[in-house]
């Protein structure tokens, strides 16, 4: 038979999608003793349940009796053609892939009855479906489209009045959902609660309404209340910051760091949590940047900010800096434990197994952060900075040239980052590899994810000691184990932490000039952003060094970084210069970090941050209970900062 030239009259349309993972069973609810709590769940609830209604289709003419799970819609591809078809697919986000086979739909039966095949197909972004003739393997049509999450749409392949044309068209037989409408519903939730509080402390200054509480209330209780953290903040002596001691002496704490980090905390507990199974609330596969990979490196931003000014207030204070790089060790080692114990859960039912224990982890990445970083500082810190001359005509940048010695050698881990991660020869693999492996790069390297920086981590640490199930396996469908905090990585998160210190010294450097500090802020992140433009060439593939959580690599630091300088002008100027803002809520869980991180990980499983759900399938179930539970670890941590529990290492 004569091959015939095919025509591709698909129609296109845009953003990409795959198979999502297994829900994992939640335990059923424990403890019946946690009233505030539940009062939470309970507001949440009643405010955000109705929502599920917009999950169900079973009213729909057009609804096909088929178990949706969550982010999958409906697909049925019609085949009218006399040969039959293959259909394949790949994720838009997917970069450089292979198709993966979805199914086979046979050949008409008849004239006039096509032949059917139902698929799920996934709803997170566009996807390309790929046709092929399974007689010639020759190429059919292909299609782009989004679908939307719990749709029911068909998909016809027909010729159309030339015999070797073929049409592939897509069709909506019943409209999907609307998935985001939980996530407005919340934040109007959350919005309005914020204007609640923020119009009751207004309420309260009122002379009139003061003294009204006055005489009805004892004087004294409510006083109390009405100067308590629901009006404006007072100057408190400062609490232990979470990686030094306090000053001896009382000295005007920042709240606007602390706000700062307990910003990035709760986000990291959310996300952590499952932030409602939303796609941009999870790691992204490989390169680019989602809402859970900002929050790791704003923490350890701010963790070298709060390392400059504890150690210059401690060696003010008159301690050698002999005695503090040995607290600075030990600290660094309990972070260490602490982070690998927490890490490998399987305690809870007996000791830990050494065979497959995981090394490396969030905790782990902090403590060498803060040890290379503490340390570094210790060597090139003054100890007073009030006697130094501001009348040189190098005085503009004392703040980067009076610590040279700390910049030559972070500049150093920085070669030796980047000789490492493109000089390494790594077997089987291009040198300077910095893709996915799997089916990325058209399956030619399929066992080559991070390159370099996972041959290290197996090399150094073992395979069965790093993380196994990394998030390039959802995408890109890699099978090799690789851990996101792996050794390599760790070069830059030092990088990431030295950046945070430089904001510091910034800080120390112009106290008493809130203008000078804004505007170095916002000049670093603008010197930053355009490192970030060069390495990536403002792509998200295509650039020198793309933008990857994974890797840890440059322009990831660069551009997080970048990002961490400006939300910092913003915090500190609302917070510290106006006092618009107390930071309140998450001026709490900031001043108590490692008990929230500490506490979320172990107490993930239990009630009231997990429970039974009456739809596992559902974006608004998992929602509310990722926001419960994040609620309730703002709510803990408020209550301690209130009782003065603060708990330090």
């Amino acid at each position: 038979m004569e091959k015939r030239k095919l025509k591709d009259n698909a129609k296109t349309s845009l953003v990409a999608g795959l198979k999502p993972k297994k829900e994992k069973e939640m335990p059923k609810p424990e403890g019946n003793n946690h009233f505030y709590l539940a009062t939470i769940a309970l507001v949440v609830a009643v405010c955000v349940v109705p929502l599920t209604a917009e999950m169900s289709q079973t009213d729909s003419p057009h609804h096909k009796h088929w178990a949706l799970k969550m982010d999958e819609a409906l697909l049925t591809v019609n085949n009218e053609l006399d040969t039959e078809v293959l259909v394949s697919w790949r994720s838009e986000r997917c970069y450089q892939c292979l198709y993966q086979q979805l199914g086979v739909v046979p050949l008409r039966p008849s004239p006039g009855q096509p032949g059917s095949v139902n698929f799920p197909v996934n709803t997170q972004h566009e996807i390309t479906l790929q046709l092929n003739s399974t007689f010639f393997m020759l190429e059919l049509c292909k299609v782009q489209f989004h679908f939307g999450e719990h749709g029911n749409y068909s998909l016809w392949v027909k010729n159309l009045n030339e015999p070797s044309v073929v049409n592939c068209s897509v069709v909506t037989d019943a409209e999907p959902v609307n998935s985001y409408i939980p996530i407005l519903v919340a934040f109007f939730i959350f919005v309005g609660v914020a204007l609640v509080f923020a119009i009751g402390r207004r309420i309260l200054r009122l002379d009139v309404v003061r003294g009204l509480v006055l005489r009805i209330g004892g004087s004294m209780e409510t006083e109390r209340l009405i100067n308590s953290e629901l009006g404006s903040p007072r100057i408190e002596v400062p609490v232990t910051d979470n990686i030094l001691p306090p000053p001896p002496r009382p000295s005007k704490r920042l709240r606007s760091l602390d706000t700062f980090r307990g910003i990035s905390l709760v986000v990291m507990v959310f996300v952590n949590y499952g932030g409602g199974r939303y796609w941009f609330f999870k790691h992204e596969s490989w390169n680019g940047l989602t809402v859970a990979d900002l929050v790791f490196p704003w923490f350890v931003f701010i963790m070298g900010t709060s390392i400059a000014l504890s150690i210059n207030s401690l060696l003010r204070a008159g301690l050698s800096r002999c005695s503090l790089l040995r607290k600075v060790v030990w600290r660094s080692m309990q972070l260490f434990v602490i982070g690998v114990v927490i890490i490998n859960p399987n305690y809870c039912q007996g000791a830990l197994s050494w065979d497959t224990l995981r090394i490396p982890g969030v905790l782990q990445r902090l403590a060498w952060s803060y040890l290379v970083v503490a340390s570094l500082d210790l060597l090139v810190a003054r100890g007073h900075l009030d006697v130094l001359t501001t009348d040189v005509w190098w005085s503009s940048g004392l703040d980067i040239l009076l610590y040279w010695p700390a910049w030559l050698c972070v500049l150093l881990l920085e070669i030796t980052w980047l000789c490492l991660t493109f000089l390494l020869p790594v077997p089987g693999c291009p040198t300077g590899y910095l893709g996915p492996g799997g089916i990325g790069d058209m399956g030619l390297y399929a066992n080559c994810t991070g390159g370099a920086a996972g041959l290290i981590d197996r090399w150094l640490l073992g395979e069965n000691h790093i993380y196994q199930n990394p998030s390039s396996r959802v995408i890109y469908a890699t099978h090799i184990p690789y851990d996101p905090e792996g050794v390599l990585g760790s070069i830059n998160s030092v990088l990431m932490a030295f950046l945070g210190l430089q904001a510091g010294k910034i800080i120390l450097h112009y106290r008493d000039l809130p203008t000078s500090i804004m505007s170095r802020f916002l000049i670093w992140g603008l010197f930053l952003g355009i490192i970030s433009a060069v390495l990536t060439k403002c792509s998200t593939d295509q650039g020198f060094i793309p933008v990857n959580k994974n890797l840890w690599s440059l322009s990831y630091v660069t551009t997080l970084a970048c990002f961490a300088f400006v939300l910092l002008v913003l915090v500190y100027y609302a917070v510290d210069v106006k006092k618009w803002w107390s930071g309140a809520p998450f001026y709490y869980p900031g001043m108590n970090s490692i008990l929230v991180y500490v506490g979320h990980e172990v107490f993930e499983d239990y009630f009231p941050f997990r429970w039974r759900m009456a739809n596992s399938q559902s974006h608004t179930d998992h929602l509310m209970q990722n926001l419960v539970a994040t609620s309730c670890w703002v709510f803990i941590s408020y209550i301690l900062y209130r009782k003065r529990i603060f708990w330090k290492i």
